[in-house]
């Protein structure tokens, strides 16, 4: 039978129709692409090192990548490169950004971040992007969020999904922090997921907490933590525009009243609430200047470098927690036991109490 003959419309009932041979379909992919692209470099540590401290953008960023990467290998190049980086770092000032879904701390960051980096800073930004539970699939959209910020030549934007663990990804977004401040940028956003848990995390990487809030939702003080208030250690009230002007004015009361309910802070420095607005770029210049006076004040009386200690010495006790934690559950032989436990706990033969007692014996016996 012919091609013709296939379709039921070149039979003899359908006298007046033809349908021609179509032709072979091109290849979805290009068959040269791979052949003529251009393969991505595998650095040494060295040129690592000396890229990032020349600023070179492109090979900080495949640092970061074999930082954020889970493979063996790459960990260990990655914490070369960090080890040689750390007599250059410590040198920026440290700001951790937070507030409540739909606050809008991307376009505060940019309109602030425009601010800075016209000042002649370099600054980088490094945004926790939450992660799907279900698919861990992540957005990492505050590039297309930052439209200005993104393509200016001070200015380095890393999103980082939190891909469920968070404290993994704290881990490497303080070796980030030590990265990109041998690089030369001398400011540094940590911006969060959101109000919870991840703000104890970026907290204890930071010099200066800032927690952004909007007036007009209600009660302003709903659903925020204590802790998250006791922590910040500036208040910003933003879209403080239009006909929101006043309830911002009440709401940066509000606020500041609540604070002042809070034992002082172990700094000796007592948090402002200012409002702002980042579509009309009002109010922007006087929260830098808070959080430079913040700086100025804690170094004179020397919380900041003793707040840096204490941070280190956190994040020594993390990681040695982290590296156990992997450690236990990358070896196969506790991987077959963890599933024998598993059916037990499930046909309830056991309880799960005992069986993590008798999977840690096991594993501390071997």
């Amino acid at each position: 039978m012919s091609n013709e003959q296939k379709h039921i419309e070149n039979s003899e009932q359908y006298i007046g129709l033809n349908v021609n041979k179509g032709i072979t379909q091109p290849p979805v992919i290009n068959p040269h692409l791979k052949a003529n692209r251009a393969k991505k470099k595998n650095y040494s540590v060295d040129e690592y090192v000396s890229g990032i401290q020349s600023g070179n953008i492109s090979i900080l960023s495949q640092a970061v990548t074999l930082v954020e990467s889970a493979k063996h290998e790459h960990q260990e190049i990655a914490q070369q490169v960090i080890e040689k980086c750390l007599p250059l770092a410590g040198k920026s000032h440290r700001i951790g950004i937070t507030g409540v879904p739909g606050a809008g701390k991307s376009s505060f960051i940019e309109t602030l971040g425009m601010h800075i980096t016209q000042q002649g800073h370099k600054l980088a930004v490094l945004a926790i992007d939450p992660s799907s539970e279900r698919s861990k699939g992540s957005i990492l959209g505050d590039k297309t969020r930052m439209e200005e910020l993104s393509v200016s030549k001070n200015a380095f934007i890393r999103p980082s999904p939190s891909a469920g663990s968070l404290g993994g990804v704290a881990r490497k977004t303080r070796e980030t922090i030590i990265l990109c401040e041998a690089a030369g940028f001398d400011t540094i956003f940590v911006e969060t997921v959101g109000v919870g848990q991840s703000e104890i995390a970026v907290h204890s990487m930071v010099d200066f907490f800032l927690l952004i809030q909007l007036s007009g939702t209600g009660d302003e003080l709903q659903g925020i933590k204590r802790g998250i208030m006791e922590m910040a250690d500036g208040i910003i009230i933003n879209k403080a525009d239009g006909q929101n002007i006043e309830r911002a004015k009440t709401a940066r009361n509000l606020f500041q009243n609540a604070l002042h309910l809070f034992p002082k802070p172990e700094s000796g420095w007592d948090p402002q609430v200012l409002t702002c607005s980042s579509i009309e770029k009002t109010g922007i210049s006087e929260i830098w200047n808070m959080i430079i006076s913040q700086q100025a004040f804690t170094k004179k009386n020397g919380f900041f470098e003793r707040k840096r200690s204490e941070q280190a010495k956190y994040w020594m006790y993390e990681s040695i927690n982290e590296q156990l934690k992997n450690n236990f559950y990358d070896k196969e032989d506790i991987q077959s036991k963890l599933a024998q436990f598993e059916k037990k706990v499930l046909n309830n033969e056991i309880s799960s109490f005992i069986a993590a007692k008798e999977m840690l014996d096991f594993y501390f016996k071997k």
